[in-house]
C-alpha cells in the first residue's frame, strides 16, 4: 500500500472511531505496521490480495458501516500480520498484549482460531461448521469482524481467480449474510447476497440488473408518486406515521423468479411500501385496517396477496397486514402497514425474513442477536464495550471434531476417542486402540473438544472391553459395545457348551437336560449363560465340571426332585382333562333345572364362584363369565339366547384357570412355582407355556382348582416368588 492511501486511511478510521481511538493509539498501531512490513515486506494472502490494505480497509469496515469502535479496530489493523506471523506468534502476541492491551490480544487469539478451522478444509456447507464456528468464537466481535473481512473480498472479487470467489460466494452466501440477518446488518446481508449472486450467476445478475436499472432518481420518483396522495388522505385523518419506500434487492428477486417460476414482469411486489404507525395498542388492529381502506380505495388490490397476521399473529410473534396493488403504470407494490411496536419486533429480528418463511433458529441465538442489535444501535455508548463481554458459548453442551479429511461430527461435551471412533463407523469404534489428536498421540479414554482433529489408530485383534462402558458417554458407543459384548459372551458360551457336551460323549455320559439345570442352580449360577461363560474363560474347568455333575446326579438318585428349568426350557406335564357333563350336576339352569347336558365356555373359562350365564348355541349350553369378552355381542345380537344359571352344590376339583405370568428368566423360578402349585391341596397343574427373551419370561399356567376362592389365594401365593413381577388371570 503506498503511504499516502495508508495515512488516509488510518485518518479515515480516526473519524470512524471518534473519541474511542486515539491518535496516541493510531499512531502506535500504524509503526508497529510499519516496522513488520520493513522486516516481511509487502505480502499477499491466499486470495492475492495486500495484507496491509486488507487489514485497514477490512476495519474501515468494522468502524464505518456495523458500528464497532476502540479495540476492535485496532485489533483488525493488526489481525491478518498476526495471523500470518506463525513462526513467532507467541513472541507476536506478547508484544500485542504490551502495545495494545488483553482485550485486543483477545480479539486476535479469536481471529486465529477461526483461521485454525478454516485451514482444516472442512466442508462449509455443513450445518455443524456454522454451529462449530459460533462454539468456537468466546468474543462475539470477531464474528462482525469476519463478516466485515467476507464483506471486503466479496467487493474485491473480480480481481480473484475464478474459483477462489466461487468458493468464497458460496461460503458467504450459506455462512455469513444468513448470520448479517441474524445481526441485524440488513444492507451488508443484502450486499453479500447480491454480490455472491454476481459470481454465481452472472448472465442472472445481469438480466434482474438491467431490468431494474433505472436510475435512483426515476426508482425514487414512482415510489413518491405512489406515496404523495396516501400521504395526504392519511394526514387527514390526523394519523400519526412513517412511510418508506424501497425496491427489492436482485437477489430476493432472483429467488421470487425461481420459486414462484413466473416472468419478471408478473412479480408482484417488486417495490415494497411499508406504513408505521404511532398508536396505542389498543387502537393497533382498528387503525391498521382503517389505512388498509384507504390504500385499496386508492390503488387497485390483489384479493389474493392479502397476508393478515394481525388477526393471526406468526407463531415467532410477527405481527403485520400486508397486501398488494396496483400503483400506477400497472406495477404491482407491495405495502406493509403496522405500528410502531410490531415494527420493532420485526426489527429486531424475531420477523427476519428468511425465518419468518418457515426456517426455525435456535433461542439462544435469537436471543443473543436481538441484545448485540440493540448494543450496535445505542447511541450514547460506545457498542464495543456493551458487546465485548457477550459471548457464543451457545452450543456448550455439543462439541465439532474434525476427522483427517476435513469431515465434521457433532458430539456431546466431554466426549471421548472412543466415541468419535463410533460416530464415524461401528467397526472403526470397536477395532479403536488409540488416537492422533492434533499430532499427539492419546488414549481412547482422551477426552475431546471443539477444534480437534482426530486420527483414529486400530487393530484387527481389538475386539470391545467391559470397562469401555465406564467412559464412553454416546448411545451410540454404549450400544455397540453392550451389543458386541453380549454377541461375544453368546459366542463364547456356546464353545464351552459344545465343548462340555464333547466331554459326555466322550465318557458315554446320558446327560439330563433338567438335572444339569438344577446342578448349575447349586453352583449358585443365576442364569446358564454365566455357567458356560465361567467354562470359556477358564475359571471353571470342563473335565471338573463333569466329575461334580457325576456326583450330584448320584446324590439326586431316589429322591424326588422337581426339574430346575429356566423359564424358556420348561415342559411340564399334561393332566387329563376336567371332568364330563354326566358328573353331579353344581348347576342350576334356568327354573332350577338339572340334568341338562353343558359345557364351559373356553374364552373365559369359569370358575366355581364366578358370576356366570348360559348361552344356547348349536352345539348345546355353553357356560360364560359375566365378565366374559364376548358379552357385549351376546347380549345385544342374541339377547333370547341367554339363560339364567347360577351354581350349586359342592364345587370339585375340575375347574381350569390359565394364569398369566411376567418374571425374572431365573433358574429355579419356574420350580418355585411349580413346587407352590403342588403343594397346594385339591391342585394340580394342567399344562405350562413359556417363552424367554432378554431375561424376561412370559407365560401362561392352567390349574385344575375347585372355586374362585382357591384360585385367588394361589394368585396371591405366587406373586410372593422371587422375580415374579406380574400375575393375572386369562
Amino acid at each position: 500500500m503506498e503511504r499516502k492511501n495508508f495515512i488516509l486511511n488510518c485518518r479515515k478510521l480516526l473519524r470512524c472511531a471518534g473519541n474511542t481511538v486515539s491518535n496516541e493509539t493510531m499512531m502506535d498501531a500504524g509503526k508497529y505496521i510499519k516496522s513488520w512490513v520493513q522486516r516481511n515486506g509487502i505480502l499477499k494472502d491466499k486470495y492475492g490480495l495486500d495484507i496491509i490494505n486488507r487489514c485497514m480497509m477490512t476495519a474501515i469496515i468494522v468502524a464505518e458501516e456495523i458500528g464497532l469502535r476502540g479495540n476492535a479496530v485496532i485489533a483488525v489493523m493488526l489481525s491478518y500480520i498476526e495471523i500470518t506471523a506463525e513462526p513467532n506468534s507467541l513472541e507476536h502476541e506478547n508484544e500485542i498484549r504490551r502495545r495494545f492491551g488483553d482485550d485486543v490480544a483477545g480479539i486476535i487469539l479469536g481471529l486465529n482460531r477461526v483461521k485454525e478451522i478454516y485451514d482444516r478444509n472442512v466442508s462449509i456447507e455443513s450445518e455443524n461448521f456454522r454451529r462449530l464456528l459460533l462454539s468456537f468464537v468466546d468474543d462475539v466481535r470477531v464474528i462482525l469482524i469476519m463478516i466485515a473481512d467476507r464483506l471486503y473480498l466479496m467487493r474485491m472479487g473480480k480481481w480473484m481467480p475464478e474459483d477462489t470467489v466461487m468458493r468464497l460466494s458460496q461460503e458467504v452466501s450459506f455462512l455469513y449474510a444468513p448470520l448479517s440477518h441474524r445481526l441485524g446488518l440488513y444492507s451488508i446481508k443484502s450486499e453479500l447476497e447480491d454480490l455472491s449472486l454476481k459470481f454465481f450467476d452472472r448472465e442472472m445478475y445481469d438480466f434482474i440488473a438491467t431490468k431494474i436499472n433505472e436510475t435512483k432518481q426515476s426508482r425514487d420518483e414512482y415510489i413518491a408518486s405512489f406515496i404523495s396522495p396516501v400521504e395526504k388522505r392519511l394526514l387527514a385523518l390526523n394519523l400519526n406515521f412513517d412511510i418508506k419506500g424501497r425496491i427489492k434487492s436482485i437477489h430476493s428477486i432472483r429467488n421470487k423468479l425461481i420459486k414462484q417460476k413466473i416472468d419478471f414482469e408478473h412479480i408482484y411486489d417488486l417495490f415494497a411500501i411499508r406504513i408505521i404507525l404511532d398508536t396505542p395498542k389498543e387502537r393497533e388492529k382498528a387503525e391498521c385496517w382503517q389505512v388498509y381502506s384507504i390504500i385499496t380505495d386508492m390503488y387497485q388490490p390483489n384479493p389474493n396477496r392479502l397476508k393478515d397476521w394481525l388477526s393471526t399473529p406468526k407463531s415467532n410473534g410477527y405481527e403485520s397486514l400486508h397486501t398488494t396493488v396496483m400503483g400506477h403504470e400497472g406495477r404491482w407494490v407491495e405495502v406493509q402497514i403496522r405500528s410502531r411496536r410490531m415494527d420493532e419486533i420485526a426489527e429486531r429480528g424475531l420477523a427476519a425474513h428468511w425465518k419468518y418463511k418457515g426456517v426455525s433458529g435456535e433461542n439462544g441465538l435469537d436471543e443473543l442477536m436481538n441484545n448485540i442489535r440493540e448494543a450496535l444501535e445505542h447511541r450514547n455508548s460506545e457498542p464495543a464495550e456493551i458487546i465485548r463481554d457477550l459471548r457464543m458459548d451457545l452450543y456448550g453442551d455439543e462439541i465439532f471434531v474434525f476427522t483427517p479429511k476435513g469431515d465434521l461430527f457433532k458430539l456431546p461435551r466431554c466426549a471421548t476417542v472412543l466415541d468419535f471412533a463410533f460416530a464415524v463407523h461401528s467397526q472403526l469404534g470397536c477395532k479403536c486402540v488409540s488416537a492422533q489428536v492434533n499430532g499427539k498421540n492419546v488414549t481412547i479414554r482422551h477426552r475431546l473438544h471443539s477444534g480437534d482433529q482426530v486420527d483414529v489408530q486400530t487393530s484387527q485383534n481389538q475386539t470391545p472391553k467391559q470397562d469401555w462402558l465406564n467412559f464412553a458417554i454416546t448411545s451410540k458407543a454404549l450400544v455397540k459395545i453392550r451389543q458386541s459384548l453380549k454377541e461375544h459372551s453368546a459366542r463364547q458360551a456356546e464353545y464351552a457348551k459344545e465343548s462340555l457336551q464333547r466331554r459326555f460323549k466322550n465318557r458315554r455320559i446320558d446327560q439330563d437336560e433338567a438335572t444339569l439345570m438344577r446342578f448349575i442352580s447349586k453352583k449358585g449360577y443365576k442364569t446358564v449363560t454365566d455357567f458356560y461363560a465361567d467354562i470359556a474363560n477358564g475359571r471353571f474347568d470342563v473335565n471338573t465340571t463333569v466329575e461334580q455333575y457325576i456326583e450330584f446326579e448320584r446324590s439326586e438318585k431316589g429322591t424326588s426332585a422337581h426339574t430346575d428349568r429356566s423359564a424358556g426350557q420348561f415342559v411340564a406335564p399334561v393332566i387329563p382333562p376336567e371332568r364330563s357333563a354326566s358328573e353331579e350336576d353344581v348347576l342350576l339352569i334356568d327354573h332350577n333345572l338339572t340334568g341338562i347336558d353343558y359345557s364351559l365356555a373356553k374364552c373365559c373359562s369359569p370358575v366355581y364362584g364366578d358370576e356366570i350365564f348360559g348361552f344356547v348355541s348349536s352345539k348345546g349350553l355353553k357356560i360364560h363369565r359375566r365378565d366374559c369378552p364376548n358379552v357385549p355381542e351376546m347380549f345385544g345380537r342374541f339377547g333370547s339366547k341367554l339363560v339364567n344359571v347360577r351354581w350349586s352344590g359342592k364345587p370339585g376339583a375340575n375347574f381350569a384357570v390359565t394364569l398369566k405370568i411376567v418374571g425374572n428368566d431365573d433358574i429355579g423360578i419356574i420350580t418355585n412355582i411349580t413346587s407352590l402349585i403342588s403343594q397346594e391341596r385339591g391342585m394340580m397343574l394342567r399344562s405350562i407355556n413359556v417363552d424367554s427373551k432378554d431375561g424376561l419370561f412370559q407365560g401362561t399356567l392352567t390349574v385344575m382348582l375347585t372355586d374362585t376362592s382357591a384360585m385367588k389365594g394361589l394368585i396371591r401365593k405366587i406373586r410372593t416368588v422371587k422375580g415374579v413381577k406380574t400375575v393375572n388371570r386369562s
